[in-house]
């Protein structure tokens, strides 16, 4: 497998996490549970604190 093939695993994994979190995030604040929304936003900002090694340290077109 390529470099660029394995990043794409990597994001795309990523990114299902990121927009898992929003549907908790958007779940727990309508069911108006804090500690259920507090900890899906912390999961959130740890989707996107991954995101951003991952964007990057992607490899070129032509890896």
């Amino acid at each position: 497998m390529s470099p660029r093939s394995a990043w794409m695993f990597n994001f795309a994994g990523w990114i299902l996490f990121t927009l898992s979190a929003l549907g908790f995030v958007w779940s727990t604040w309508r069911a108006g549970d804090m500690i259920g929304l507090a900890a899906s936003l912390l999961f959130l900002v740890a989707c996107l604190a991954f995101l951003v090694p991952v964007w990057l340290l992607r490899p070129g077109r032509r890896d």
